[in-house]
C-alpha cells in the first residue's frame, strides 16, 4: 500500500513540476541584418539625436503605470531591465535603415492589412486598470484580450471561465509588463518613426514614446508563457506574436529594433519571474489545466 501511494505522489508531483524555461531563439526575418548595421550616431544626421519624444504628447495613464507595485518581478529587477536595451542612435545608420523600411512598407501595404493591423491586433491589450473596475464597459472585453493569444492559436474555447489559472497567470505578468513598458518608455523617450521621417504616414498617431513595443512585449511575454503551459504550440505562438509585432511596422508606428527589444525584453522579463516562488505555484497551476 505505501508504495502505490508513494507512485501516486510521485505522478502528481511530476505533473506539477515545470520545464526549465525555453531558451531564447535568435534574432530571425529582417530584424537580423537590421541588428548588423552601426547603431552609432552618425555626424551627418547629428541634429537628430537631439530628438526626443514630445512632452507635450505624453499619456497620463501610460505615466500612471509607471508607478505600479509590479506582482512576480521586484523593485530591482524593474531597475535592472530598465537598463538593459539601448536604442539605436536617431542618426544611426540602423535607425535610418529603419525609417526606409517601414517606407517601403507605406507603399506596400494592403487596404486588408491596413484593416487587420489597425482595426483588429492594434485594439487588442489587457489594462489592469480596467479589471478592477467590474462595472466598466470594457470589463469583459478586457479579460477576453487577456487570453487572445490562446485563442488564436487553441480555439474558442480558451476563455477565463474554462481556464482560471491560467488566466490568473496572465494577469501577473500582463501588471508586470505594463510596469516594465512605460517605465523603459518614458526613462528613454524614443521618438517615434513619424517624428524623425515626414514623409511617414502613420496608421495612428501614439501617447507614448517608441521604445520598447508595448504591443510587442505583451505578444511575445504571452507567447513565451504559453509556451510553458502548451511547449507543443511553440512555433504557433511565437508566429503570432511576430505578426503582431510586425504590425506595429506596417502602421508605421514602431521601428524594428523597438520590436526587436521587446522579444528579449519578454524574454528577461519572464527569466527573472521565474524564480518567483508565487509565480511559479501560479505557472504551475495554469500547467494543471493544460494536462487535464
Amino acid at each position: 500500500m505505501k508504495k502505490i501511494i508513494l507512485f501516486f505522489v510521485l505522478i502528481q508531483t511530476s505533473l506539477c513540476v515545470s520545464q526549465e524555461l525555453h531558451q531564447l531563439e535568435p534574432a530571425s526575418h529582417h530584424y537580423a541584418s537590421l541588428k548588423a548595421l552601426s547603431a552609432l550616431p552618425n555626424e551627418k544626421r547629428a541634429e537628430l539625436d537631439s530628438m526626443r519624444f514630445p512632452e507635450s504628447s505624453y499619456n497620463p495613464v501610460a505615466l500612471l503605470y509607471t508607478m505600479a507595485s509590479p506582482i512576480y518581478l521586484t523593485d530591482n529587477q524593474v531597475d535592472g531591465l530598465k537598463n538593459l536595451l539601448k536604442f539605436p542612435a536617431n542618426s544611426s545608420e540602423q535607425t535610418q535603415a529603419e525609417l526606409n523600411f517601414l517606407l517601403e512598407w507605406q507603399k506596400k501595404r494592403t487596404k486588408e492589412q491596413e484593416y487587420r493591423t489597425s482595426k483588429v491586433l492594434a485594439p487588442i491589450g489587457y489594462w489592469p486598470h480596467i479589471d478592477v473596475m467590474k462595472d466598466h464597459k470594457s470589463y469583459e472585453a478586457n479579460i477576453d484580450d487577456l487570453l487572445f493569444e490562446g485563442r488564436e492559436v487553441m480555439g474558442a474555447k480558451v476563455t477565463h471561465k474554462n481556464y482560471p489559472a491560467t488566466t490568473k497567470l496572465l494577469k501577473g505578468i500582463t501588471n508586470d509588463m505594463r510596469l516594465m513598458e512605460f517605465t523603459i518608455k518614458y526613462h528613454l523617450l524614443r521618438p517615434r518613426p513619424y517624428e524623425l521621417e515626414p514623409k511617414l504616414e502613420p496608421l495612428q498617431i501614439m501617447g507614448s514614446p517608441s521604445f520598447a513595443s508595448g504591443h510587442t512585449l505583451w505578444a511575445y511575454l504571452h507567447a513565451f508563457t504559453w509556451s510553458e503551459l502548451i511547449p507543443s504550440k511553440r512555433a504557433a505562438f511565437l508566429a503570432l506574436a511576430y505578426e503582431i509585432g510586425e504590425s506595429r511596422e506596417i502602421m508605421g508606428i514602431h521601428y524594428p529594433s523597438d520590436d526587436e527589444a521587446s522579444r528579449i525584453l519578454a524574454h528577461a522579463m519572464l527569466t527573472k519571474m521565474w524564480s518567483n516562488t508565487d509565480f511559479a505555484s501560479d505557472l504551475k497551476a495554469a500547467q494543471l489545466e493544460w494536462r487535464q
